[in-house]
């Protein structure tokens, strides 16, 4: 009987375990069903706002091809008003009234009869040149050779480097001979049309959708990425990389802007995507090349060169880079050349381009609100526009090679500028001089003065363009400062994005370098709410973070010691202040920052990058002492 009472018990237990385990079941059912329709309502408006970009993508570029095909949004005379106030095209204007001055003394001294049209390509006559017989040698390839540019006026600067810093040093018999990088691939074509481009971001917004109902999907089983964005990830990453890199052009230029921002304030992917993007483009087929180049050179424009490599060895976001070798004109010399062709229907996609990234970046979430990517884009337009005119980036190259040549430090530490082909030089081609040597973020095999050196000279470089020239090469892509080993020489190239600062702005901008470097709390503040980068209503997270992110950069400036830049952990520093401003900040800064900052977060990075151990206060201190301030306030070191 007791057995029996035993086995009732047991089974009595089993349909209690038995019955727990059904409602735990149940249950979790329910819980998973419930996670299921919350996710169900997110995929749904993730992909439906994704998509919705997408359409408005396709929408609004078809309305503009039916209604004005290829026109401009601007009429002629708006451009014209746009184009005199433009600080990016400050050599080029001043290059055409010297021309029309000249043109205006030659006809009014002359009595010739009314002279040819000239060439519209060309900012003076052009001269004959000397024929050359085709053929089929091509050159060999050469380093790296992004795009190219200049800036204007001079003023002599008293030597503040050291005589032995002022030495040419001879080359290293040790030192190792410089790689010749491989020729780039062919690739797809480009998308050249408005509409053709439209549909191409338009694909990228469908499969940023897919990509998020994929990511969505999984979480439904697994909780490890909850809390992450479901668009921002690696996949998503991969294919916003894919298409910036095939589209070229504006596209790809502004996310190579947006990789040069602290990588603090950007989304693991998008910051994974971007890094991607820095790397470059593809290059295009040979059938684009060609009708390139006939469009702007002639149908013989193969026998303008001794000899042409068909294939680049350099792509950039509006451009590729071919080597060439042409007869000099004068001496009958042959001269190796580098011919930069720009992609075909970047120039004219510019506006429609950046609206479409802006309208997924934005829509997408892809972008912190923080960074004010409305600015970013704007400014990013205006710099675009002039960059795809290549007569404005020979005018900045020649501007800027005479510069450095009057300049004795340069011409101490052998710092030069390729000479640009005026006769070959095009809307969109530029040809110049090529100029050997690497990367200089590649000298790591140098001693610790040459690094020093050069890192000084960077520096000594940027200053000078910012408050002397006050005409700086805004883009710090290492590619553009070339360093030949054999001869110490450091070969400065690719002027498109150089633009003019106003006295005003200059007058401002170095007493806030000033208060920085000394620590000046009252000075910062007081100057930076003058020129826009606080509105006096922050509060006090906000205010710390601009103090403290400025104090910081003033760092290599204030002691008359050496300053080693690796060992600092400087931008890991600057990181974490302006990781704040995403919070915390009421305005974005003047424009004339976003470009500006680009360029000395790179002259810093490049010092990290060389490990140089740089003394910089009594550059500074010379910047300061000789400079005239035209704002009316006391001079902060005479007064």
């Amino acid at each position: 009987m007791s057995s029996v009472n035993s086995w009732t018990k047991v089974a009595a237990g089993a349909r209690l375990v038995l019955g727990a385990a059904a409602k735990q079941t149940v249950d979790e059912a329910s819980i998973v069903a419930k996670r299921a329709t919350n996710h169900g309502i997110e995929l749904g408006y993730k992909a439906r706002q994704t998509a919705a970009a997408s359409q408005s993508i396709l929408a609004q570029n078809m309305n503009e091809v039916m209604m004005r095909r290829n026109k401009d949004a601007f009429s002629t005379d708006s451009q014209e008003a746009v184009r005199k106030n433009n600080p990016y095209e400050s050599q080029l204007r001043k290059q055409q009234e010297q021309q029309n001055q000249e043109d205006l003394n030659g006809s009014s001294n002359s009595s010739e009869s009314v002279p040819d049209i000239p060439n519209p390509y060309l900012l003076h006559a052009e001269q004959p040149m000397a024929t050359p017989s085709p053929t089929e040698t091509k050159a060999a390839g050469g380093e790296k050779y992004d795009d190219i540019s200049t800036t204007s006026s001079a003023s002599q600067f008293d030597q503040s480097m050291s005589s032995n810093e002022n030495q040419i040093r001879q080359p290293q018999e040790d030192q190792p001979q410089e790689e010749i990088p491989a020729l780039l691939k062919e690739g797809r074509s480009i998308p050249s049309s408005r509409f053709g481009r439209a549909a191409g971001f338009a694909s990228l917004g469908f499969g940023l959708a897919m990509g998020t109902a994929s990511e969505l999907a999984s979480r439904l089983v697994s909780s490890e990425r909850r809390g992450s964005s479901v668009i921002a990830t690696d996949a998503n990453a991969d294919r916003l990389a894919a298409t910036l890199c095939r589209m070229r052009g504006a596209a790809l230029k502004m996310g190579q802007m947006l990789s040069i921002q602290d990588e603090s304030l950007l989304p693991p992917a998008l910051l994974k995507a971007l890094k991607q993007v820095r790397q470059g483009a593809d290059a295009m087929p040979n059938h684009q090349l060609a009708k390139q180049l006939t469009s702007q050179l002639g149908s013989d424009w193969r026998d303008k060169f001794e000899s042409f490599e068909d294939l680049p060895f350099a792509a950039a976001s509006i451009g590729q880079v071919h080597r060439a070798t042409i007869k000099d004109e004068t001496t009958g010399e042959i001269r190796n050349v580098c011919v930069k062709v720009q992609y075909p229907g970047v120039a004219n996609s510019i506006e429609s381009d950046l609206r479409n990234l802006a309208m997924l970046v934005t829509m997408t979430g892809l972008a912190p609100r923080g960074l004010f990517i409305e600015n970013v884009i704007r400014v990013g337009r205006d710099e675009l526009k002039v960059e795809c005119n290549y007569l404005n980036e020979m005018a900045n190259q020649k501007a800027f090679k005479a510069l450095v040549a009057n300049d004795p430090v340069l011409q101490a530490n052998n710092f030069s500028v390729p000479d640009v082909v005026e006769s070959l030089t095009t809307e969109q081609i530029l040809v110049t001089d090529f100029a050997p040597g690497g990367t200089i973020d590649k000298v790591s095999h140098l001693d610790q003065e040459e690094r020093n050196r050069i890192g000084r000279s960077i520096l000594y470089l940027t200053m000078k363009e910012l408050f002397e020239w006050r005409l700086m090469q805004t883009d710090p892509n290492w590619g553009n400062f070339l360093y030949d080993v054999g001869t110490n020489t450091t070969s400065l190239i690719d002027f498109g994005a150089t633009r003019e600062y106003d006295k005003k702005f200059v007058d401002g901008y170095l007493r806030i370098v000033w208060a920085n470097a000394n620590r000046d709390e009252e000075t910062l503040m007081e100057m930076s709410r003058k020129m826009g980068f606080l509105t006096g209503e922050e509060n006090e997270a906000m205010l710390h973070a601009h103090k403290m992110s400025g104090f910081t950069v003033g760092e290599p400036f204030w002691e008359n010691e050496p300053f080693d830049f690796k060992g600092s952990q400087i931008s890991t520093r600057m990181g974490e202040h302006t990781s704040v401003f995403l919070k915390h900040r009421l305005t974005p800064p003047p424009e004339e920052v976003y470009t500006l900052h680009r360029k000395l977060a790179g002259a810093y990075m490049l010092c990290i990058k060389l490990n140089a151990i740089v003394e910089s206060r009594d550059m500074l201190e010379t910047i300061v002492s000789k400079h005239v301030f035209e704002d009316g306030l006391p001079h902060p070191i005479h007064d």
